[in-house]
This record gives C-alpha cells, sequence and structure tokens, in this order.
C-alpha cells in the first residue's frame, strides 16, 4: 500500500508544503486537471474553475477506483476510516 497526495498546486509549492508539514509521502502535481476532471470533483473556488473538491480515493494495483470519499471545503478527512478501508481492500 502507497499513499500519495494530489493537488492542482505546481511541483514547486509540493516541495514547499512537504517541507513545511514534514511528509513522508509524495505530492503529485495535477497542473493541468486531467485528474480532477477525470475523477469529476471539480469545483468553482473564487472564480477559479476546476479547483479539486477535497476528496479521497483508494485506488488497486491495477488503477481501479476501489473507494471514493468527498469532503466539504471545512471537512478534515478522517484518516483511520481511511486506513480501515486501505486494509480491508
Amino acid at each position: 500500500m502507497r499513499l500519495f497526495g494530489v493537488s492542482r498546486d505546481s511541483p514547486w509549492t509540493h516541495i514547499a508544503w512537504s517541507q513545511v508539514l514534514d511528509l513522508t509521502f509524495p505530492l503529485l502535481s495535477d497542473w493541468n486537471g486531467e485528474a480532477v476532471r477525470a475523477l469529476g470533483i471539480g469545483i468553482e473556488f473564487r472564480g477559479l474553475r476546476d479547483v479539486a473538491g477535497r476528496s479521497a480515493f483508494l485506488v488497486d494495483e491495477d488503477g481501479t477506483v476501489r473507494g471514493a470519499w468527498r469532503y466539504g471545503p471545512a471537512e478534515i478527512p478522517d484518516v483511520g476510516e481511511l486506513l480501515v478501508a486501505a486494509l480491508s481492500a
């Protein structure tokens, strides 16, 4: 099992966030928004289109999405729930 973070931020921004937050997993850039559109999670935020809505996905080794969670802008994902789902998949 491998954990990744993905956002529309640039790779350079991800380097800064990784350092500031001392993250132990890679952050991947969806700079052009392909993943946002493919997963159907694009929202409009402050006049910007195709901003990634806060989401979590469980994807297997073959690339099949096995679970999907959507969160409101102020919600924080329940990491315990996501880990249980990943371990039982």
